[in-house]
């Protein structure tokens, strides 16, 4: 059994730098998760502290049934694939693959079945003769992936593998590890800045920032619910559009203000946004579910007039930029429909996927409950979530 729990984990360098704070975290045994987050949010940290080279100062981070606090990292019966392939160069690509089990005396029959197995797997039977060298970086990056996967570990760790590769060879890259870890059907962890991969990969995904664990639930469901601001604007290309103002009203209606437009807000965030009534909000929207007056279902639809700025072409869809009130937004549709781009537009959300957020916190009051959100986004300040800061601790 691979299931992996941490639980209060931090990590404290010294300067009292906080990489990781109060990280708790349960995964599924055969379960693919990500973290995801900028750089400087702890997320190797957090990967490399259960893979044992980081120790952790507080919490616990189990195996199995197993505590591995103080369990040597060979000992963990865990693979680490990492960014920069680390690979002998004097050995050819079957040596580097069978070198971590020849020191664990496997007999020389079950490592080469292992060996042949792998590079099958991979598409690289034909380099086993070759050295890293004479490999592409794609090719570079499928050895390392079959010097963990020989190792049949109960773990696997991923820092970042893909990040070195051409956007081409990524995405090839991302189809076998989706292959290989419905095949192999072993837990794997998998960091990223790559708001991408993270989509594409996980059963799960860990939004992190500061340190902190944002929001950890299935990749559709971070998008569609952000726990807060900067999930809302780091998940998602173009990211959400996030406007400030103020809602008002009473369980007869709430209006949101932007200034430069008003918009009714619906009836199933009544409950939710009460508590903030006459307060400072953030009105969240995604550029696909803006869409122009014309072409909206409902006439009475609320609207946001501004004047398009620069449009962006992406073959089967453009990306329109617009200012309003002094503030920029996106909104993302068919490129059949470029046509009736002006250069003064109004635009109409689609209500049922509009988010408030509160003002102090960030936090998404109209998110459900099982959207995976924690309490800890409240520790982070608004002003930080909307201009998306790094944060320059350990990565």
């Amino acid at each position: 059994m691979a299931k992996v729990v941490l639980e209060k984990v931090w990590k404290i360098y010294p300067g009292n730098v906080v990489a990781v704070r109060d990280f708790n975290l349960d995964i599924r045994d055969k379960e693919f998760i990500i973290f995801v987050g900028p750089s400087g949010c702890g997320k190797s940290t957090t990967l490399r502290m259960i893979a044992g080279l980081e120790e952790i100062n507080r919490g616990t981070i189990r195996i199995g049934d197993r505590v591995i606090n103080d369990v040597p990292p060979k000992d963990r019966d865990i693979a680490m694939v990492f960014q920069n392939y680390a690979l002998y160069p004097h050995m050819t690509v079957y040596n580097n693959l069978a070198f971590g089990l020849r020191l664990r005396s496997v007999p020389r029959r079950e490592i080469q079945a292992r060996v042949e197995s792998a590079a099958k797997d991979l598409g690289i039977a034909d380099f086993l003769n070759r050295r890293p060298t004479a490999l592409s970086g794609g090719q570079r990056q499928r050895v390392a992936l079959g010097r963990a996967i020989v190792r049949h570990p109960a773990v696997f760790l991923f820092d970042e593998p893909l990040s070195n590769l051409d956007a081409k060879m990524r995405v090839e890259m991302r189809a076998m590890l989706m292959h290989l870890h419905k095949r192999l059907n072993t837990t794997m962890i998998y960091v990223t800045h790559d708001q991408v991969e993270a989509m594409t990969l996980g059963d799960r995904i860990v939004v992190m920032k500061d340190g902190l664990a944002l929001q950890a639930a299935e990749p559709l469901t971070v998008y569609r619910y952000p726990a807060d601001t900067f999930v809302a604007r780091f998940i998602g290309t173009p990211p959400m559009n996030i406007f400030p103002g103020k809602v008002s009203g009473d369980q007869a209606g709430f209006i949101f203000d932007g200034g430069a437009f008003q918009l009714r807000l619906p009836d199933r965030m009544h409950a939710q946004i009460s508590a903030v009534n006459n307060r400072e909000v953030f009105f969240g929207i995604r550029p696909e579910s803006l869409v122009l007056r014309e072409m909206h279902p409902s006439p009475q639809c609320g609207t946001i007039s501004g004047a398009v700025d620069v449009t962006e072409k992406l073959g089967n869809e453009i990306v329109v930029h617009v200012i309003s009130g002094g503030h920029n937004f996106q909104m993302r549709m068919d490129s059949g429909l470029f046509g009736a781009v002006k250069q003064n537009i109004e635009v109409c959300p689609k209500m049922e996927h509009a988010h408030i957020f509160d003002g102090a916190t960030g936090l998404n009051l109209t998110i459900p409950a099982s959207a995976g959100a924690t309490a800890h986004a409240a520790e982070l300040k608004p002003s930080g979530l909307l201009a998306g800061e790094q944060n320059e601790k350990a990565d």
